[in-house]
């Protein structure tokens, strides 16, 4: 096959595919991300955050030189955009960010440039995240463990609501805070409701794609550290 038709197969810019074909291959400890999260100083925290909104509405696009995070938003909800602003500059000091807001709609985009993304966020794939396998690498589970309360934040920042649900029963009606996560992908609803595992949260499975988390002590253990989106 040509440089072109590989590239085109597996969804790898051709530049980088002609690289490889000339014997520049990135080494084994680029490519487990390891000498990235290791480092002295990284901010595992905040990574845990930003790899939970990556799997809900982020994307990684291949360009010849670089490639680009991106993290999509709702306009109305500042203070999510900010806290993802403030999480990829201390995962990657220095980095080249954006922030915009596109055309006649409420999207707004948090992106950054880095040839390294593809490492931190091995997830990164042709195609739609639930129409193939989405599992952590070991080094991720170990952050993600370690860190369980801003991974489950990200994922419920992206993908996940905080509602009043209303029942009338026997004429009267009931309101009670609840929480809800929607997602397509079975691999990425195994991950939050693990995590939740983790931290101690009921949930159960209300439909195919949500996971609903209603008991008084699972929304008052939520609100410590998600809460409402703003």
């Amino acid at each position: 096959m040509s440089t072109s038709a590989v590239a085109r197969e597996i969804g790898v810019a051709r530049a980088t595919v002609r690289d490889w074909r000339a014997g520049k291959v990135p080494s084994a400890a680029m490519c487990d991300g390891i000498d990235l999260w290791d480092e002295p100083g990284f901010a595992q925290a905040e990574y845990c955050h930003l790899l939970g909104l990556y799997l809900g509405d982020g994307c990684i696009s291949h360009a010849p030189r670089t490639t680009v995070l991106r993290i999509y938003f709702d306009a109305a909800y500042p203070r999510l955009i900010a806290e993802a602003v403030r999480d990829l500059r201390r995962v990657r000091p220095g980095a080249n960010l954006h922030v915009f807001r596109q055309a006649a709609t409420r999207c707004v985009v948090v992106g950054s440039m880095w040839t390294r993304w593809p490492e931190l966020f091995p997830q990164d794939g042709p195609g739609r995240k639930h129409e193939r396998p989405i599992f952590l690498a070991d080094w991720q589970r170990a952050l993600t463990t370690r860190y369980p309360e801003p991974f489950v934040r990200g994922l419920l920042n992206s993908d996940g609501c905080r509602y009043v649900n209303r029942v009338t029963v026997r004429g009267r009606e009931y309101a009670y805070p609840s929480y809800a996560f929607t997602n397509v992908s079975e691999d990425i609803k195994s991950l939050l409701c693990e995590h939740l595992d983790i931290v101690g949260i009921a949930w159960r499975r209300a439909s195919a794609r949500n996971i609903a988390m209603t008991r008084r002590s699972a929304v008052a253990r939520l609100d410590e550290f998600v809460g409402p989106k703003r």
